[in-house]
């Protein structure tokens, strides 16, 4: 299955629209969001657009909790936490300094995490640990990833490049 890994949206609906669509166009109806969301109106907007959203909190978020339960397809994991998808774990936390807790409450082969706004990914010690970006295009250029969970693949993308 593959997923559109997004974080540090920041309201960024223009952006947002952008990498949906190009998701769209390569069958791409599952969603990895590494908090950031920020509003009510651009959590509305995620949850429209995807079958399945997985979704840990960010630290600027605005939205209140209560408003996650109205959307049946978002899986909310709190501030950290990992699911299974295709018998492989994946973590999920917003900023870095959390993924040694993810790792904690479970092994997990990727795990993806946003705050610090820059795309990266690194395998070290068995575990690939990535950050998409920022998807709201603040301080670096709009970018996100795309994850094959059946194969592993893992590959960062400039939206201003699509």
């Amino acid at each position: 299955m593959k997923f559109l890994v997004i974080a540090d949206i920041h309201d960024n609906l223009v952006n947002l629209e952008k990498c949906i669509n190009w998701g769209r166009d390569q069958e791409i109806t599952s969603a990895i969001c590494c908090g950031d969301v920020v509003n009510a109106e651009t959590l509305k907007h995620l949850a429209a657009s995807f079958k399945a959203v997985y979704l840990i909190r960010g630290n600027l978020e605005i939205y209140q909790e209560p408003e996650i339960g109205k959307h049946s397809n978002i899986n909310y994991l709190g501030r950290f936490g990992a699911f299974e998808i295709e018998g492989k774990t994946v973590g999920l936390c917003h900023e870095p300094w959390f993924i040694k807790k993810v790792l904690e409450q479970k092994k997990c082969v990727v795990v993806f995490y946003g705050h610090t706004h820059e795309p990266w990914i690194e395998a070290k010690d068995g575990i690939t640990t990535a950050n998409p970006g920022t998807l709201g295009g603040v301080f670096n250029k709009a970018s996100f990833a795309v994850y094959d969970s059946g194969s592993g693949r893992l590959e960062l993308k400039i939206l201003e490049l699509l």
